[in-house]
């Protein structure tokens, strides 16, 4: 059986029948964990594992664990610092920001990893301009040759670990003020100027082999009329054609508001798929969920499936061995140092 095109979440700690039964359809391709998935080390690994073994090849196991206060397993887990304070400490000691990131990649994939997940929807390559509340402290800094850099350290490190990176949110979220989650943004910037602004850290971790990437819930009316993760002007023009990329494009979840003025969750994953995503997240509401595996048919597309696959979480150490390790007790103090700091 392929990946299907759609990532659900779940209910609980513990996949119920009804679950069970949806992720073996042939439209699901991957599931997306929250904090109310998550109990224990031990019983995210049980989950994990469950959810891997009930088809070949495994569904994708995601989850947005940035650092700071997006981050959804926390007790057991290192609390990684926001991304925030890697850009203050860059003004201060680039090199420093740099290893440090490295090494923030590392420590939060190899936890992650572990335990089963294969990807976080890390890191965010949005611009901190102090503009939109919603990327706020996750953006690295606001200026966009220093977000590749701390991004492409930070890819490095999760590599290391065995895990590929998802840059977001494309084009760039962070110099609108609303939050997408229950607001539609506009920005009114024409392309050339977003060309030397927010799309310059996606056009460099691009170059330097960014796997997946995921748009916002943006509308730039200069561009398109649609928000970008609906747009094929911005999806197949832009990214595909004019920044070349060849990995993974994944919507954005399509239950928020942001993405309400494209009409019902049915004609939202439509237009994603028709746009050119390979995956479509459908989040914290199940009956749209159902009703799209119900009503979309099939689905089938080569080249999504060759993209997915490379997503797939390479070999990991387990949870037990990965606390001894010199590298995961190096890494975690200078994570919680950063964290403990007054830099930011």
């Amino acid at each position: 059986m392929s990946l299907g095109p759609l990532m659900i979440d779940l209910e609980k700690t513990t996949l119920s029948n009804e679950e069970r039964k949806l992720l073996q359809h042939p439209l699901i391709g991957g599931v997306i964990l929250f904090s109310r998935n998550y109990e224990s080390p031990e019983q995210l690994t049980a989950l994990t594992t469950e959810i891997h073994a009930l088809r070949q090849p495994h569904l994708l196991i995601a989850v947005d664990h940035e650092g700071g206060r997006v981050q959804r397993f926390r007790d057991g887990f290192v609390h990684l610092p926001a991304c925030a304070k890697l850009g203050k400490l860059y003004d201060h000691n680039h090199r420093q920001a740099l290893t440090l990131s490295e090494q923030m990649g590392w420590l939060m994939a190899a936890e992650l990893r572990s335990v089963g997940i294969d990807f976080s929807f890390a890191p965010v390559l949005d611009l901190g301009r102090n503009i939109s509340t919603v990327i706020g402290d996750r953006a690295f800094h606001g200026n966009p040759e220093v977000v590749a850099e701390l991004a492409r350290a930070m890819m490095r490190g999760m590599r290391q670990a065995g895990m590929m990176a998802v840059g977001k949110h494309f084009p760039g979220h962070g110099s609108v003020a609303p939050d997408s989650h229950i607001a539609v943004p506009v920005d009114e910037r024409r392309l050339v100027d977003l060309q030397f602004e927010d799309l310059l850290p996606f056009e460099r971790m691009i170059h330097y082999g960014l796997a997946a990437i995921m748009p916002a819930h943006v509308i730039y009316p200069q561009v398109d009329t649609q928000p970008a993760g609906f747009s094929a002007r911005w999806l197949q023009g832009v990214l595909r054609k004019d920044l070349d990329f060849q990995g993974v494009i994944f919507s954005d979840d399509i239950s928020m508001a942001g993405a309400a003025v494209v009409g019902d969750p049915l004609a939202r994953t439509q237009l994603a798929l028709q746009a050119g995503c390979d995956m479509v997240l459908i989040c914290n509401d199940r009956a749209a969920a159902i009703q799209v595996i119900e009503n979309l048919g099939e689905y089938n597309s080569p080249s999504s499936q060759v993209r997915l696959m490379r997503l797939h979480g390479k070999a990991a150490v387990d949870w037990e061995n990965l606390h001894v390790e010199n590298r995961w007790l190096q890494a975690q103090e200078a994570c919680c140092t950063l964290v403990r700091s007054a830099v930011a």
